[in-house]
């Protein structure tokens, strides 16, 4: 199912601005929503000039919220051209997923697994690519680094999957007021 610009992209941006500034969340707000935010464009949209638009987007809100927020900018690095790859894995599952669901084979199961493993892969490009390029770890070995982030994995997994878990029910539940919606036209 493609959405229309102001349906999918505009909430999507969004999302994103209002959950960009904190990772995990805290009291206060939300974790931040940006890996579902690219599965859900690849999913809905598919348009790879808005996959560039959307990583545009983030890099602004980076950098208002650095500037303008005082939000730390401990991750600004070398390493941050690699959420260029972490927020691809995300779009490309989500387009791997609309393929599947166009098949007729769209189940929760598939887009969970799909969001799921590109959450995994998207943990690992971030991740991975700090420790090797941020200039921040010098001392310290993978073993330990890897042990040392591995805590973070379940939030940030599962903020991703529950985001995009959301976003389909949004999408879901819109497509079924539009279906009443048009009964009601006909009667």
């Amino acid at each position: 199912m493609k959405l229309t610009l102001n349906t999918a992209i505009l909430p999507l941006l969004m999302l994103m601005a209002v959950t960009r500034v904190h990772h995990f969340g805290s009291a206060w707000s939300l974790p931040d929503a940006s890996l579902a935010v690219f599965f859900l464009a690849g999913l809905y949209v598919g348009n790879r000039a808005w996959l560039a638009g959307l990583l545009v987007a983030a890099g602004l809100l980076d950098y208002l919220a650095i500037n303008q927020f005082n939000v730390s900018d401990w991750c600004m690095s070398p390493a941050y051209v690699f959420l260029i790859p972490t927020y691809g894995v995300m779009w490309l599952a989500g387009r791997y997923c609309a393929k599947v669901a166009a098949t007729g084979k769209r189940q929760l199961a598939v887009f969970v697994a799909l969001a799921g493993l590109a959450a995994t892969a998207a943990f690992v490009i971030s991740n991975g690519s700090f420790f090797l390029f941020s200039g921040r770890y010098a001392d310290l070995s993978v073993l330990d680094y890897s042990l040392a982030v591995a805590s973070y994995f379940p939030a940030y997994w599962a903020a991703a999957v529950v985001y995009a878990l959301a976003g389909l029910a949004v999408v879901k539940a819109g497509g079924v007021l539009m279906q009443i919606s048009d009964q009601h036209k006909m009667v």
